[in-house]
C-alpha cells in the first residue's frame, strides 16, 4: 500500500519549491520596478509624462504578488495532510483520481493555493486543484464513487486518498 502521507508531503514540497522560485523572480522584478519608479530618468518632463506613475503602479502590483506568494507558501506549510480512508468527503489535502467516460484517469491534489501547477508522483503527473476552480467546486464535499459533470463530460471519482 502506498504511504499517502509521504506522497502528499512530497507534493507539497514540490509545490512550495515552485512557489519559492516564483517568489524569487517576483522579488527581483519588484525591486527593479521600484528602482525604475524612483530613478532620476523617471521624473516627468511635462504634465503628460507618466513614466514614474506607471512604474510605481507596476512596482505596487509586483509587491502585492510577492505578498500573495508568501501567504501561499505559509498556507501550504501549515496545512494538515489528512487521511481520507473510510469515505471522508473531499477537502484540502485530498489526492483525487478522476476517470472520464473514455477511461482516462487524471490525478489532482486538492489544496487551497497553487491551482494549475503540475507536479509528479512517481510515474504519474498530478495537477494542483483549488476549491476556487469550477472542477474544485464540483468536487468539494463529494466521496469516492460519486460522479460530477464538468463541461458536458461526466467524471467518476475513482479514488480519494
Amino acid at each position: 500500500m502506498t504511504d499517502f502521507a509521504e506522497l502528499k508531503r512530497g507534493l507539497v514540497a514540490q509545490l512550495v519549491s515552485q512557489l519559492q522560485d516564483e517568489l524569487s523572480t517576483m522579488q527581483r522584478a519588484a525591486q527593479q520596478a521600484r528602482e525604475a519608479a524612483t530613478h532620476e530618468e523617471a521624473k516627468p518632463e511635462n504634465d503628460k509624462d507618466t513614466r514614474a506613475l506607471e512604474a510605481s503602479y507596476l512596482a505596487g502590483a509586483q509587491a502585492a504578488r510577492v505578498r500573495e506568494i508568501e501567504v501561499a507558501i505559509k498556507t501550504l506549510a501549515t496545512m494538515p495532510l489528512l487521511s481520507f480512508a473510510g469515505g471522508k468527503t473531499i477537502q484540502a489535502s485530498a489526492l483525487v483520481t478522476l476517470e472520464d467516460e473514455a477511461g482516462v484517469r487524471t490525478t489532482f491534489f486538492f489544496v487551497p493555493v497553487g491551482g494549475g501547477a503540475r507536479l509528479t508522483a512517481g510515474d504519474r503527473e498530478v495537477q494542483v486543484l483549488t476549491p476556487q476552480s469550477p472542477r474544485g467546486q464540483a468536487l468539494l464535499g463529494l466521496c469516492e464513487g460519486e460522479a460530477i459533470e464538468v463541461k458536458g463530460s461526466e467524471l467518476m471519482i475513482v479514488t480519494v486518498a
